[in-house]
């Protein structure tokens, strides 16, 4: 008889050791999980870069006007186009705007010398805008601060 309760008490003392085991290793993981977890959650704080403020565009219009293009296999030929220029800031708008008689020259000295076949394409005028760009941003005077444009942007654009 002292046998069969010896091994009941035996039994009962593994079991208890078995549950504590289990919960010994149960908080353990939840904390070393919780530990990471914050961790984690500092460095994707600082790797995520702060929401970007919205700033409004700003575009300087050039009033549309026609120019007579190369003279080419038709004979004589002509483009109407509207052009707005997309700027960064306030201060290259204010210094196209001043200088918009110059702008429109420019753009008139370069426009006449394209062709009607060089000007269908959408690459075409990708690259014209590319061209439009380089030529406006030359300086206007020896005094003018850095002129950016970011974009051209063709709103008309007709050749006849």
């Amino acid at each position: 008889m002292a046998t069969a309760t010896s091994s009941t008490g035996s039994r009962k003392l593994l079991w208890l050791l078995v549950v504590l085991v289990v919960l010994a290793s149960s908080a353990a993981a939840a904390a070393l999980f919780m530990a990471f977890n914050q961790q984690d959650d500092g460095q994707v704080a600082a790797q995520q870069p702060s929401t970007p403020v919205y700033q409004e565009p700003i575009f300087v219009e050039i009033a549309p006007f026609t120019v007579n293009l190369a003279d080419d296999d038709y004979g004589s030929r002509l483009l109407y186009a509207g052009i707005s220029l997309k700027v960064p800031d306030e201060q290259s708008q204010a210094l196209l705007t001043a200088h918009m008689p110059e702008v429109r020259s420019r753009l008139l000295m370069l426009l006449s010398g394209q062709q009607a076949a060089d000007l269908s394409t959408p690459e075409d005028k990708q690259r014209l805008a590319e061209q439009v760009k380089a030529t406006l941003e030359a300086p206007m005077s020896e005094t003018q601060p850095e002129l950016a444009i970011e974009e051209v942007l063709f709103t008309e654009f007709i050749v006849q």
